[in-house]
């Protein structure tokens, strides 16, 4: 993604005033400027007003909708009033998103000083417990390792959590976390505020949504199953022995463009990242083989656009906010919904 962009003095001036008429107090509206964003996005003008009046919220919207700017702004303002550790629990599917999540809120909170605390696998449980020593004010992770944590950290709680925002819940759900959700809704107090973020309603996340929150707002933006607007959207019928041939003419035809490639297993992933690398094209690949460094490496070096070609399994990719994305090839026939959530370029 690289740095933000920095934004004249004008438009500095007006995207603190349009966060400011949202409720959201200077400081944090400085903040938001500082990270390049010119105005509240359309779940963030919606959701806002709502979170800080204190109502549970239920955000239908996508990923690269704004809408980890739409929970956190709220939470870092609440923190500012009442400062304590272990203030906001925000749980996330994937080991990247809860990154990504961590990175936005931390850049929120710079000014505040909040400090956060990421809980994911694949890292080391002893480095996450030394974070947790240090009293954080948001914890974001993974549902699994958040319940290792509770189960072994000595001394570590949720007694005193007074925020619990779930993203991306339909993945959540999808991913078979529903028990360890369950175990962290019994051990959380019941007087909290509760968030849910979800591309889409299904029947788990009605249920899960009647579980964890009273009363909800619902805010909605991006219809149902809705692709991105500016995407455009075309497949060809090639025998299997030339679709790596005809995937190299693409990239080829295509050059100077960013290409997400998705595929279904980790082997072809593999496979492909090398073959193309092979091929003089600046592949990097992610599957749930990798370790997280390298996963977080290969994110990196694409975001930053020192690799224009990232080659990713489905589950790998769930929830990556990559802003910018000129093509999204599906090697292997996707199951449905992949176009809208890989085209966000």
């Amino acid at each position: 993604m690289g740095g933000p962009d920095k934004l004249t003095d004008a438009e500095r001036a007006a995207a603190i005033a349009a966060f400011e008429k949202l409720g959201i107090c200077t400081q944090l509206a400085e903040a938001a400027a500082n990270l390049g964003w010119k105005s509240p996005s359309s779940i963030q003008e919606q959701a806002i007003p709502h979170l800080l009046q204190g109502d549970d919220v239920i955000g239908l919207a996508q990923t690269g909708s704004g809408k980890t700017g739409a929970f956190s702004l709220p939470i870092l303002q609440a923190l500012l009033d009442k400062p304590q550790e272990h203030f906001a629990l925000i749980l996330s599917p994937t080991r990247e998103l809860a990154i990504q999540i961590a990175e936005q809120v931390e850049a929120l909170g710079a000014g505040i000083g909040v400090k956060c605390a990421v809980l994911v696998g694949g890292i080391d449980m002893m480095a996450q417990a030394i974070a947790l020593a240090r009293r954080p004010h948001v914890l974001v992770g993974t549902p699994g390792r958040v319940v290792d944590h509770l189960s072994n950290t000595k001394g570590f709680n949720l007694k005193q959590l007074k925020h619990l925002v779930l993203d991306e819940a339909d993945k959540l759900l999808d991913m078979d976390f529903e028990q360890e959700i369950d175990q962290i809704l019994k051990v959380i107090p019941r007087e909290r505020r509760t968030q849910l973020f979800s591309a889409t309603m299904t029947s788990k996340v009605q249920k899960l949504q009647r579980a964890c929150l009273v009363r909800p707002v619902k805010v909605e933006v991006a219809a149902k199953y809705s692709t991105v607007e500016t995407l455009r959207q075309q497949y060809a019928f090639i025998p299997a022995k030339y679709k790596d041939c005809y995937l190299a003419y693409v990239l080829n035809e295509l050059s100077g463009s960013t290409f997400m490639v998705f595929t279904r297993t980790c082997d072809s992933t593999r496979r492909i990242a090398l073959l193309l690398r092979n091929l003089g094209f600046g592949a990097v690949p992610i599957h749930g083989h990798m370790s997280q460094p390298k996963r977080l490496g290969a994110l990196t070096k694409f975001k930053a656009g020192e690799r224009n070609v990232l080659v990713a399994t489905d589950v790998a990719s769930r929830g990556l906010d990559i802003p910018s994305v000129d093509v999204v090839l599906n090697y292997d026939v996707p199951q449905v919904g992949k176009g809208g959530g890989g085209g966000r370029g």
